[in-house]
């Protein structure tokens, strides 16, 4: 289309004096007498008329072709539109596809599997609530506590553990009950050895901090002269008291518990599990010399892994312990000395 456009450029000077001279040409012919004017008239006016239609006869070629052009343009737009059309229409079907297979996966398969577990674990929630507001009221009541007393749970002692040591303390009336951390079960156990009429209770902690609202706990309660909270911090454990995993993973200092004699019963729930691998195995190794025969070894948080392990190295390295497991909310594992 651009080349004839062109040739009809390059024409139109040579058309345009040829379209002179023919109308000239009349012109001249009647100055010198040769045709009427009329006929002068009447020729210029033919030649006016044969220019306009040999004009609308290329503006209509040149109409066509632009429709021809315009006609070409379309249809290989369709095409490419149809053809684009096709390709989002295949991929949306695959798509769709994939969206139909994941949600008859999530139908037939997660959901009913998500809708289980919350389920059980609901039950399961809702159960240990229930065992441990069984187990706090018990508590309570056995006990006669303050009206006011410290929350349990989380990153206390549960009421189920502590009902465990409570049962202890009533059976064996320990003369001196040494526990491994401090906080609110101090306080509980310490209404415990009231209750029972004899005993004491040392609970050593690592954070100096801590054992300070510890003691202020404790005197809100009116039970400093049955608990005594020490600051132990954590040291490297001598070499007799590692063993294995825990022998670069420091606890308690020792020097706190030099003058510990005839502890009955150890309740171990300190140091935090991110002090190390099995960061509480020194508990049995440092104060079983100091224990009377027949003491009893509580350790909490027994469900984790690190616990486990380490009693099983206490059993092995301590023919005189015997372990019974108890359901509670974190795992207790109750260790027994045996003549």
């Amino acid at each position: 289309m651009s080349s004839l456009k062109n040739r009809i450029r390059r024409l139109l000077p040579i058309v345009g004096l040829f379209g002179l001279a023919a109308v000239a040409t009349p012109v001249v012919l009647g100055v010198f007498g040769l045709v009427t004017w009329a006929e002068a008239v009447l020729a210029i006016t033919v030649l006016l008329l044969g220019v306009a239609v040999c004009g609308l006869g290329m503006g209509l070629r040149r109409l066509r072709l632009s429709v021809l052009e315009l006609s070409t343009s379309v249809r290989t737009q369709t095409g490419q539109v149809t053809e684009l059309f096709g390709q989002d229409r295949l991929e949306l079907a695959r798509s769709l596809d994939g969206v139909r297979a994941e949600v008859k996966e999530l139908r037939d398969t997660a959901l009913p599997r998500a809708v289980h577990n919350i389920t059980r674990s609901g039950v399961r929630s809702g159960r240990e609530d229930y065992e441990q507001q069984v187990a706090w009221t018990e508590l309570r009541e056995y006990l006669d506590v303050a009206p006011f007393m410290p929350p349990l749970r989380g990153w206390a002692a549960s009421p189920d553990v502590l009902r465990i040591l409570v049962r202890i303390i009533d059976r064996d009336r320990p003369e001196l009950v040494v526990e491994c951390g401090s906080g609110a079960s101090s306080v509980w156990i310490g209404y415990a050895l009231r209750k029972a009429g004899a005993g004491r209770l040392v609970a050593i902690e690592h954070d100096a901090r801590y054992a300070e609202l510890s003691r202020a706990l404790v005197a809100a309660h009116s039970l400093a002269d049955i608990v005594e909270v020490r600051h132990a911090p954590l040291t490297p454990v001598p070499a007799e008291l590692a063993d294995g995993v825990s022998a670069e993973v420091p606890w308690y200092d020792t020097e706190a518990l030099t003058d510990l004699k005839g502890v009955g019963l150890v309740f171990i729930d300190g140091p935090p599990a991110a002090t190390g691998p099995e960061a509480r195995y020194p508990a049995v190794p440092a104060l079983l010399s100091s224990c009377a025969e027949g003491a009893v070894f509580v350790l909490d948080d027994a469900d984790r892994l690190d616990e486990r392990a380490l009693g099983d190295r206490w059993l092995a390295a301590h023919p005189e312990l015997t372990r019974v497991e108890e359901a509670t909310e974190k795992g207790a594992h109750v260790f027994t000395r045996t003549p």
